[in-house]
Order: C-alpha cells, then structure tokens, then sequence
C-alpha cells in the first residue's frame, strides 16, 4: 500500500484522465465520486459502530432490567463491571491502529468484530459479579481497535475538508444506538424466562449475535483502499489517489517508527486528549446511566427505558447537522465549544431542578449538546495531523486515552436521586473541553500563521515537498 501511496502516475493518458476528471475541487464529478465511495463505506462503517457502542453500554439496560439484582451487584459493584471495559480498550487503540496499517482492513476490522461478538453472545451466561467482571475486560479489550480504526479508514478514503460529516454520521450512530437499545432492551427483557435465561441475559445474547452476522458479511463486501476499490473505475480511481495524495502535501505514508514517536511527542496530540476526555466523560456518563436518572425521576423501569429514547435520538440528529455544517464552513473549534455549552445547560438543568420535567428536558440537552462535538474532535485530530502513520496513532492516542475518561464516568453517579456529584463532575469536564479547544483555535492559527511567513521568507512552495515528506504536520507546507 506504501508504494501505492507513494508513487506518483507516470503516464501521460492517466494525467490527463485525472485532469478531465478535476477541473475544480467543487465540480460535480467530484461531488459524485465522493457520493459513490459514500455509499459503499459509510454504511458499513456506521452499522459498524452502532454495534460496538450497544454492545458496551447494554449493561446500563440490563442492570435497570433486572441484572443488578440477580448478580447481586451493590455498592459500587456495578461501577466497577461499567469501568473495567475502558482499561484494555484504552490501551490496546494504539497497537490495533498500527496493525491496521500493516493488515488489510477488511480483514482486521471484521476479525475484532466477531471476537467481541463471540464474547458479547457469551455474557448471557454470567452468573455472577466476578464472572461478568472477567467478561468486560474481555469485551472491552475485543472492541478496542474498532473506533479508532473506523476514524483511520475514513481518513485513507477522503481529504481533509471532506472528513468531518463522514465522521459525523458513522459517530451518530454512537447516539442511534442508544436510541434503538433502550427500544430492543424494552422488547427483549419481555423474554424473561424463555430458555432458562433472563431478560437481561437475553439483551446480551441477540445483541451479540447480531455483531458476529454483520461482522461474517463485512468479510467479504468490505472494501480496503482506494487503489484496489474494485466499485471506482480506473478514472475514478486515478482521481481520488491524485486527490488524497494533494491533500496530504505529498507527506510520506510509508510505515516507519519515527512517525510513531513524532505522534507521541507532539504536545498538541495531548490538547485533543483533554478537549476529547471532557466530552467523552458526560457521553459515556449517558450512555451507562441515562436509564438509572430517569427511572430515579420517578418512572418505571419499563417506561425509563423507552425515556431514554428521546435524548439519544437528539444526540444522532445533531450530530449529523454538526458534521454537515462543520465541513461546509471548514470551522472545527466553534462547533465543538458550542454542542458543549448546549450540554453544559442541559446538566445545569439536571442539577438544579428537583421536579421531573425539566430535568428531562436537561437530559436531552445533556445528549443533543455532547455527542455532535466528539465526531468534530476526531476530524480535528486527523486533519492536524501529517502522514498516515502519524494520524493513525494519533487517531489511536486521542480516542484512546480519553476513553479513560469512562472509568471516571462509571464512578460520578453514586448519590440517588439527583446525583449532584455526577452532574457537577460533568460540569467541569464539559468547561475543561471549553478552554481547550479555545486554546487549540488560537495555537493552530499561530502555527499556520508562523509557516506562511516561513514560506514566503524562505521561498518554499509545492515543487520542494519533497524536502519535507519526513517532518509530518511539521512540514511548513502544512496546514
């Protein structure tokens, strides 16, 4: 794939198909290759995700459907099953994004999916705190490589100025699937005692299933590279190399570790970690406790899983709207310090009310404000970011140390019923998200500004790219 990157097209005839092709980067032929790729990617990789974001927060349905009762799950005993899946999951993104850059991606991404199905299907039979313990360090360290490389592949697929909605509607499916869990959590638990089992543990089972039949598809429709895109014609596909390759400043995307330590050392790798654990702290918050707020409003347990419907479904619709937009305006910092002062307000709400309507209108504000800026963070990262090899592990750094940011979450929600240290935590993980992504504006505009007077003093301009293929995002080529 290296040298399919790096080569440039030699022959004539071709240049002047990919010329034909591109008149303007807003042609229309552009516009409906782009829309071709679209419909061959986006829906597997969104079916994708909803999948692994139902399969981790299902046990925020099973515990209000019965299982925090027959595992005998008290104290902080359900805490602790919620916070173990993001300690391997954290920590296995990285290695998984780079043996994604030496494995094909059809193959390595529908092999963790059925792992973690299997394991998903399996915790129907856990018949104890331990048991499912054990079984969530499993699913967690499974499901690990799936977001970050979903992010990666997006970014091998499309420029830059493209990302952010595609992003936007695979990440929605994050939101969707808390919607569509808490309608299947409401029909499935009605299976109570169908084959001996639970209806919690048959929340577990069909969900789990599921994730091993798409997985067993996606093996074989599943499409790798733009190169080898057997959909694209030859024209098609000479013009989306020639396009992504432009958009990368001709940067090297060889595999070598010197990019792996330029991502680890670049400081701005640990600003989009901080904006990125201050949203990703209330997203998970919501993901694992929406059910549990809304039944300590005073509703049913049946009834709080259908409450828990709405908000999610806010949270989908806002943040395909904020992907759109985003990339029309090619405006990343806005967009995601306003969705988190929408979800700020929302948690204001749920604070300080003590009567069940509008905290419920908090709680949906609480989802429709957080979810949309996280799909923007990632399109940040990845655009900021020189060299395929470089975005990957940063891809892998930023979503995987923040999802640390789930161990806090499964801990905050521990003073029913109005859970005033949860909500305040939140609080100030959505302010931390604020101030970072103001400084993150500011520096990158900074930077930008500081290479363009290099540029012009210096005289360097496209034809000496070649100069500074190794430097990644360093290179005063790029912006």
């Amino acid at each position: 794939m290296g040298a399919l990157h790096n080569n440039s097209i030699e022959s004539n005839s071709e240049k002047q198909i990919v010329l034909n092709l591109s008149p303007s980067p807003s042609s229309r032929e552009r516009a409906r290759i782009l829309r071709k790729i679209d419909w061959h990617l986006l829906p597997f990789v969104t079916v994708f995700y909803l999948l692994s974001f139902l399969d981790r927060a299902n046990v925020g349905n099973a515990k209000v459907a019965g299982m925090a009762t027959d595992l005998k799950l008290t104290g902080f005993r359900y805490n602790i099953a919620a916070a173990v899946f993001f300690i391997p999951y954290c920590f296995a993104e990285v290695p998984s994004n780079i043996a994604l850059k030496l494995f094909r991606p059809s193959r390595w991404i529908p092999s963790i999916m059925v792992l973690w199905g299997v394991v998903m299907t399996l915790m129907c039979l856990v018949r104890s705190y331990q048991s499912l313990v054990v079984a969530r360090v499993f699913l967690g360290l499974a499901e690990a490589g799936l977001f970050p490389g979903v992010n990666y592949y997006i970014c091998l697929w499309y420029p830059r100025s493209e990302r952010s909605k595609r992003i936007a509607i695979f990440f929605s499916s994050a939101s969707l699937a808390g919607a569509f869990g808490g309608l299947l959590a409401y029909g499935i638990e009605r299976m109570e005692g169908v084959g001996g089992l639970h209806g919690w543990q048959w929340i577990f089972c069909l969900e789990g299933i599921a994730t091993v039949l798409v997985a067993i598809l996606s093996f074989f429709y599943m499409h790798d590279y733009p190169e080898t895109a057997k959909f694209l014609t030859e024209s098609e596909r000479l013009y989306i190399i020639d396009v992504l390759k432009q958009d990368s400043n001709n940067l090297s995307s060889r595999f070598d570790t010197q990019f792996v330590w330029q991502a680890i050392k670049d400081y701005k790798t640990y600003v989009l970690i901080l904006i990125n654990i201050g949203l990703l702290v209330p997203g998970y918050a919501i993901a694992l406790f929406s059910p549990t707020i809304i039944n300590e409003l005073g509703y049913s347990a049946a009834n709080a899983q259908l409450l828990s419907v709405p908000p999610f479904a806010a949270g989908c619709i806002g943040t395909i709207i904020v992907g759109i937009y985003s990339d029309k305006h090619n405006l990343r910092g806005p967009y995601i310090i306003g969705g988190a002062f929408v979800s700020l307000v929302g948690y204001i709400l749920l604070y300080c009310s003590v009567r069940a309507g509008p905290s419920y209108v908090g709680a949906c504000l609480a989802a429709a404000g957080v979810y949309p800026p996280v799909a923007i963070v990632l399109a940040w990262a990845g655009s900021n970011a020189g060299g395929d090899l470089k975005r990957g592990v940063i891809l892998a750094m930023v979503i995987g140390f923040s999802n640390l940011g789930g161990i806090c979450s499964s801990f905050i929600y521990i003073d029913p019923p109005r859970f005033h240290i949860g909500h305040g935590t939140i609080m100030g993980f959505l302010s931390l998200s604020i101030v970072m992504s103001l400084f993150a504006m500011w520096n990158y505009n900074r930077l930008n500004k500081k290479k363009e007077a290099q540029c012009l003093a210096e005289n360097i301009g496209q034809d000496r790219g070649y100069e500074f293929e190794d430097m990644g995002d360093d290179s005063p080529l790029f912006r």
